[in-house]
């Protein structure tokens, strides 16, 4: 019996633990908050000069409720759901590779010190390491969903449609492309992985550690929340602008060589996106974002950590 015991409080802090649980948690928040993630990609895209040219641009929508009523009335309630499967396909490997690293990382190589205290330059760089390793990986995915989102405008601005299906946007993006096409945007989605671990993992970690130093604090709900809130802010913040340009640097049409046709790479859409829209265009869809984040962030840290409660293992 005591051997089963000891056995079973090895796996609850095992690696393979650790990422099951973050899947489940990631999977929650995504279903939770996916509609706004739809609407932000809706605004990020309009009014884009370049792709106007080209003749592919969209129609504008008029802010977060409106981009919302919109969408609901042109193409039904559940359209705001559109993408969520290669989105949870993101977060199988996303989150669960992210959480895995830094865990590992704060255990064998960037230290806690001796005091339970974590340095902030050892948090925020483990956070950047965590996150752009896990979004390299998980890049085809994210390609995936957003042509996935994109495809109710299309069809109602009777553009032809791209793709019908998670597997055949796949197809049709590996076709295109090849093996690269399914990285495009890759560099702009790994500095946006950074900064939204930054704001995500390094904050909510030194959120938490901040309020647990004050008695009035213990580790449940009330704190789990607070850190999380703290990290969808600086996540929001930090990342809207790297979000901007990877979603229309993954949007925009490619040639026969699977070359972008509005944006040479992630330099160009910068500079093109502040010279035709001014430097707010980068953030485009900052509302819909942080409140994505913030609601995002909360689910996925309560989740995450009172899973781990119930299972009876270490806290994050």
């Amino acid at each position: 019996m005591a051997g089963s015991e000891l056995a079973r409080n090895k796996w609850v802090d095992s690696v393979s633990c650790n990422y099951v649980v973050a899947v489940i948690s990631a999977a929650h928040s995504e279903l939770v908050t996916f509609p706004l993630d739809l609407i932000k990609t809706r605004l990020q895209v309009q009014g884009e000069v370049a792709a106007a040219k080209e003749g592919v641009s969209v129609a504008p929508y008029k802010g977060l409720f409106g981009t919302g009523k919109e969408i609901v009335q042109e193409e039904g309630f559940f359209r705001l759901w559109r993408g969520l499967t290669p989105a949870i396909y993101r977060h199988v490997v996303y989150s669960g590779v992210r959480i895995v690293i830094y865990q590992q990382l704060r255990t064998y190589v960037l230290k806690t010190e001796s005091d339970g205290s974590y340095p902030l330059w050892k948090s925020g760089t483990n956070a950047v390491i965590s996150g752009v390793c896990a979004q390299f990986l998980a890049n085809p995915t994210d390609l995936v969903k957003i042509h996935m989102q994109m495809e109710g405008k299309r069809r109602l601005l009777g553009l032809p449609l791209r793709v019908r299906s998670p597997k055949h946007a796949f197809q049709v993006i590996f076709t295109a492309g090849g093996i690269k096409g399914l990285w495009a945007g890759t560099i702009p989605n790994m500095q946006r992985a950074a900064a939204v671990n930054l704001g995500d993992l390094a904050a909510y970690d030194k959120a938490k550690r901040f309020f647990l130093s004050f008695p009035l604090f213990t580790d449940n709900i009330i704190t789990h929340t607070l850190a999380s809130l703290v990290a969808g802010l600086v996540s929001a913040i930090m990342t809207t602008p790297f979000d901007t340009i990877r979603t229309r640097l993954m949007n925009q049409p490619i040639d026969d060589q699977g070359r972008g046709l509005l944006y040479k790479g992630t330099t160009d859409c910068f500079i093109q996106s502040i010279r035709n829209e001014g430097l707010l265009a980068l953030y485009k869809g900052f509302v819909p974002l942080w409140l994505r984040l913030g609601p995002w962030a909360l689910v996925f840290w309560v989740s995450f950590e009172n899973i781990k409660k119930l299972l009876g293992a270490t806290a994050f």
